[in-house]
């Protein structure tokens, strides 16, 4: 297992270890996330597959009486694939806007935009990504837990819309929080969200006293719930609808969902290939021949999650 704090040590490239830091400062998911860097190409070497088993249903133990048996039960587990997919992007300068670009090195800004693409990419597959109606993406939480037993309040929306709504809901929101959070096998690393509902979450907590800061690994303070992080998972542009969207969506009715997530060996985390080359850059040689520079940013991952108990989503909570 490796974190990208971790691939930065083994980094020679010094170009390399300023990208992979700006994913971290980036993301707090990316920072926070496990790597297991196992993976290397299959026969032919065409495919980048993980091979894990699921955890979907415990054993249980039970009593029992005087020259009576047990009632058998096994823990029920699925084998289960995992695909690794690249994403990132590529740019494209003439030599005279990088010998020209002043005081903004556009060489650096375009790098720099180029990894706010590939983070909110990331965002968006972690919550959104489905392999079955689109090939190139990685399975994200919404499709992992659609169904599972973690998976809450499907059939009526609480309401945190406004004012009124807030002072009318926020017990009933506080109870599910709390129902939401015991489903899981344990306490969850973070919970991942989009920034309105965020706001409605801390307005909730302040009210009932489960609003806290927190630190990232950069010293940055950070809004939690009990202690535990509200990640804003931010937005992502659709060029398909030149639309930015919330990673994580709201639907017409203004309904949006909660994800909570366990970062562990054996719960939530990341595969990538062999080694530490989770991100790779090139940035153009200035010297050599030729009037249009290109550089690129690249990722290769995917997420699993390996325990169904270890990850949740809290759903058809009205923001809008």
């Amino acid at each position: 297992m490796i974190t990208l704090a971790q691939a930065k040590v083994g980094m020679a490239n010094k170009v390399d270890q300023m990208v992979v830091d700006e994913f971290r400062r980036g993301s707090q998911l990316l920072d926070s996330l496990m790597f297991d860097n196992a993976v290397s190409p299959g026969t032919g070497g065409s495919t980048l597959g993980y091979s894990y088993i699921q955890l979907k249903t415990p054993s249980t133990a039970n009593f029992r009486a005087l020259n009576t048996d047990y009632d058998p039960n096994q823990a029920i587990r699925d084998s289960k694939t995992a695909l690794l997919k690249i994403f990132g992007g590529a740019f494209q300068l003439d030599r005279v806007i990088i010998d020209t670009s002043g005081a903004v090195n556009e060489l650096d800004f375009q790098m720099q935009e180029k990894i706010k693409g590939a983070i909110n990419l990331f965002h968006y597959t972690v919550i959104n990504g489905d392999s079955a109606l689109r090939p190139l993406e990685f399975d994200g939480l919404n499709a992992m837990l659609t169904g599972s037993s973690t998976e809450i309040n499907t059939a009526a929306e609480i309401d945190l819309s406004d004012a009124n709504a807030m002072d009318a809901n926020h017990d009933a929101f506080l109870d599910k929080m709390n129902e939401f959070v015991s489903e899981l096998e344990e306490r969850p690393t973070m919970f991942l969200a989009n920034n309105t509902l965020i706001t409605k979450i801390k307005n909730v907590a302040r009210r009932a006293g489960y609003y806290e800061r927190v630190e990232d690994a950069f010293g940055r303070s950070v809004d939690a719930w009990d202690g535990i992080p509200l990640v804003d998972m931010r937005h992502f542009y659709d060029e398909t609808s030149d639309a930015t969207l919330p990673c994580v969506p709201v639907n017409a009715q203004g309904e949006t969902s909660l994800y909570a997530v366990t970062i562990a060996i054996n719960g939530f985390h990341g595969v990538s290939p062999v080694g530490n080359n989770i991100i790779r850059t090139a940035l153009p040689n200035l010297a050599e021949p030729g009037v249009l520079k290109k550089g690129d940013v690249e990722a290769v991952m995917a997420v699993v999650l390996k325990n169904t108990r270890k990850a949740g989503v809290f759903r058809r909570i009205k923001i809008r």
